[in-house]
């Protein structure tokens, strides 16, 4: 019997795994499906992305869906709503980031139905770029796509975007190929 060879970073926890096999490094296009996931990747700063995995069901729920029309609407008894959610990150800044970056992301599909995801994907011409790294120590935390992803994003106003955040989303997003060359889902 064959064993699957994966990322040594999912482990082998079965939500971590799964989320391994069936998202990380898929290609998203969706704008509003790549703006929540920034998000939740600004949630994950200082954290692991297992703790943000275990609790994403009550992100969604908490944050109506991930829904920025309703969430550029939050005021003070949202957030001490948000605070008070014992099944989400209770990060005062994270959640004002959140309701900030609302706002800049409708900004910007208001411009043109698509835009954010044309956005996001012009730090790789529209293409995936595919690393080819034999083990996880040669995956760097940065790169020269995450940064101007990063300088852009703060240009226009987002929180919790920085350059390390912006590269675990563009690897999450499928932006940046970073499975391992052994990983099963390299070629994929």
């Amino acid at each position: 019997m064959n064993e699957i060879v994966r990322c040594d970073w999912c482990g082998t926890d079965p939500i971590y795994t799964a989320y391994h096999d069936e998202e990380w490094g898929v290609p998203v296009y969706d704008s509003r499906a790549l703006w929540e996931k920034l998000i939740l990747d600004g949630f994950q700063a200082g954290l692991s992305w297992i703790t943000i995995l275990k609790r994403r069901d009550n992100f969604i729920k908490a944050f109506d869906g991930f829904d920025p029309s309703l969430i550029a609407k939050y005021d003070e008894n949202d957030i001490e709503r948000l605070m008070n959610d014992k099944g989400i990150i209770r990060n005062r800044l994270k959640i004002l980031a959140t309701i900030q970056n609302a706002k800049i992301y409708l900004e910007i599909e208001n411009e043109k139905e698509g835009a954010f995801s044309e956005l996001m994907w012009r730090y790789t011409d529209g293409i995936v770029k595919k690393n080819t790294f034999t083990t996880m120590a040669e995956i760097p935390t940065q790169s020269a796509e995450s940064e101007a992803m990063s300088k852009d994003l703060k240009k226009r106003g987002f929180k919790f975007c920085g350059p390390t955040i912006c590269y675990a989303f563009i690897q999450a997003v499928g932006i940046i190929n970073d499975h391992i060359v052994t990983c099963h889902r390299f070629g994929k």
